[in-house]
């Protein structure tokens, strides 16, 4: 056992110290012990625990329980911060997909049932103790992902795991060990009978917190999960497709690009390439919401960026087809693609000085919306026109028409070319 100083939360030590003055032993476990071992900030700190969940919440005056059945208390600090402790747990069926766990009285057997060596650390808070009964400390520091016990086995339990494994090899750089990596590839298999959301949470969780998302990403290339989870994908990143849009190869360096914790842009980006359909595909079989599909769908479709030297008009038009609201999330993808792909048709400084010239745009108020003409509904049904399809096909022609010109948005103006498109209707 070997003697490690961390600096936890100070209710990392209280809770710690009050279950142990109870008798029940207590560690720190999880990623945060992981993190810090690889000199990574530490993320949330997870405490586990030999007291069985009524024994928390008898301990500590304000408690949450959030996964009660599973062992899981949350205990909140003084600040308001929740911290999870969960009872020493171990498997006892498994099919694949999920495991049965029942309680166990020792660290030693929770440590047993983790999936990869670097996650099987316990800290002790007090004693200044790491506990590393599989070699996960030495595995962090020679660069290997491992599993704990047999990879089959291990595996086999969870097929997620799969998918972790991919994740953590991305995100700490690691080599997946031999017998592991053979394992893994045997099981792609069996991944796509895990749940859609299980599948989806694993993707933004590359996607949202890795530095370089790409590592974990083209390992999924390599292992064969893109051909099972992602065909689409699966098939640009072998057919070589090249265009001003980029790449396969260059699509994970614009991901990269983009700034960790933008989960939905780093996979809009990753997703741009496809035609709408296929993209829509994914989306659905992943089951994010309408409200995220329908916003990324709009994100990718094919509406030419202006370039530099275009007039204001152009550059108007452009930000009333895309809604002025997606203006910064296109712009980041458009820098990301011009700072990574050298066949990029603009430069990263004529980007920037797009950027600039839309938000002034956007900013001084002028019509780029059907909801901001000084007209609505309302005026057209004083005018004498009765609801229907003829009224969207009206306000679409003058939103095109102050687009050209802004000064033109006065209500009596629109209300003089109203008249006249009626009169060249004849209506």
């Amino acid at each position: 056992m070997t003697m490690v100083q961390l600096s936890p939360p100070p209710a990392v030590h209280w809770i710690t110290k009050t279950l142990q003055k109870a008798g029940y032993n207590t560690w720190a476990v999880g990623g945060a012990v992981r993190d810090i071992l690889s000199g990574y900030s530490a993320g949330d700190w997870d405490l586990t625990t030999q007291a069985r969940p009524k024994e928390i919440q008898g301990l500590f005056k304000k408690t949450v329980p959030i996964g009660i059945e599973h062992g899981t208390v949350g205990v909140l600090a003084s600040d308001g911060t929740l911290f999870e402790v969960t009872t020493f747990r171990k498997d006892i069926e498994t099919d694949g997909r999920h495991a049965t766990v029942t309680f166990a009285d020792t660290i030693e057997e929770d440590l047993a049932r983790r999936d990869f060596t670097i996650n099987a650390l316990a800290w002790h808070p007090l004693e200044q103790r790491l506990l590393d009964p599989f070699g996960g400390l030495h595995d962090l520091e020679v660069g290997i992902l491992r599993t704990v016990g047999t990879p089959e086995k291990r595996f086999a339990e969870d097929y997620l795991r799969i998918l972790r494994a991919l994740r953590f090899a991305g995100r700490f750089n690691l080599t997946i060990e031999e017998s592991s990596w053979r394992a893994l590839c045997k099981g792609i298999k069996y991944l796509e009978n895990l749940s859609c959301e299980r599948v989806r949470d694993e993707l933004f969780k590359v996607l949202g917190q890795h530095c370089t998302p790409s590592r974990a990403l083209r390992l999924y290339e390599k292992a064969g999960v893109l051909g099972i989870l992602y065909p689409e994908l699966d098939q640009l990143s072998k057919s070589g497709r090249c265009s001003a849009e980029g790449t396969w190869d260059l699509t994970l360096c614009s991901v990269d690009f983009l700034p960790r914790g933008k989960g939905l842009l780093r996979l809009t980006e990753l997703l741009h390439l496809l035609n709408p359909e296929e993209a829509r595909r994914i989306l659905v079989r992943l089951r994010l919401s309408n409200a995220q599909t329908d916003e990324i769908a709009r994100r990718i479709s094919t509406v030419p960026v202006p370039n530099i030297g275009q007039d204001d008009e152009e550059i108007r038009r452009w930000l009333s087809t895309i809604g002025p609201e997606r203006l910064n999330p296109l712009i980041r993808m458009e820098l990301a693609r011009a700072r990574t792909n050298p066949l990029s048709i603009r430069s990263p400084s004529e980007v920037v000085e797009l950027w600039r010239r839309a938000r002034v745009i956007r900013s001084a108020g002028v019509p780029l919306k059907i909801s901001d003409l000084d007209i609505d509904g309302h005026d057209l049904i004083r005018m004498g026109l009765h609801p229907g399809p003829d009224f969207a096909q009206i306000l679409h022609e003058l939103l095109d028409f102050v687009l050209a010109d802004p000064t033109q948005n006065q209500k009596e103006i629109l209300e003089r070319y109203i008249e006249g498109i009626l009169c060249s209707d004849g209506k």
